[in-house]
């Protein structure tokens, strides 16, 4: 997985207004009242505070486009077994920079909790470095809602995620 780079002060006001927008909060940041989170066997993915571009209901397809493509495995945070038939719904920008319907898409996790999309390297801005949103919902753990940056030449990228089981 490749870290975030950039002026940190950026990226924690990215993270906290985006927290602000959707009502979703930081990482970090629990709700007054919330429990602890469950312990797990294996490492979690962080988890971000989400992004303003996401739209539910991605189709499912396994492509948005050519010359680069996202895998990995989904798998529980509790005993790290992957997740079979998980939707793993991912969101990027198009060559032009910008969001738009034709770079969404939902992916199934097949029975060995494997996903796999083709897209274009992701389109990027003066502001944001090219990056790859992903959002994974399963019955029995917290959503997860991550970014994956891929490094600039490259044509494929592997991120495994962990879900947080709720308790």
């Amino acid at each position: 997985m490749t870290t975030r780079r950039g002026a940190p002060w950026l990226r924690m006001f990215i993270v906290f207004a985006a927290a602000m927008l959707t009502g979703i909060a930081a990482p970090g940041i629990r709700s007054a009242g919330a429990a602890p989170p469950a312990p797990a066997k294996c490492t979690l993915t962080p988890s971000d505070a989400g992004d303003p571009a996401y739209k539910p209901n991605a189709p499912v397809r396994s492509s948005v486009g050519t010359g680069f493509v996202l895998s990995g495995v989904v798998r529980s945070g509790i005993d790290c077994k992957p997740i079979p038939h998980a939707r793993v719904e991912l969101w990027l920008r198009g060559p032009d920079g910008q969001y738009d319907d034709a770079h969404r898409a939902t992916v199934i996790t097949d029975a060995s909790g494997r996903y796999r999309l083709q897209s274009n390297f992701p389109g990027g801005t003066d502001y944001f470095q090219p990056h790859i949103h992903i959002r994974v919902a399963v019955s029995g753990f917290r959503p997860l809602v991550t970014v994956f940056l891929p490094r600039a030449g490259t044509r494929e990228g592997t991120l495994d995620l962990v879900l947080e089981p709720e308790m």
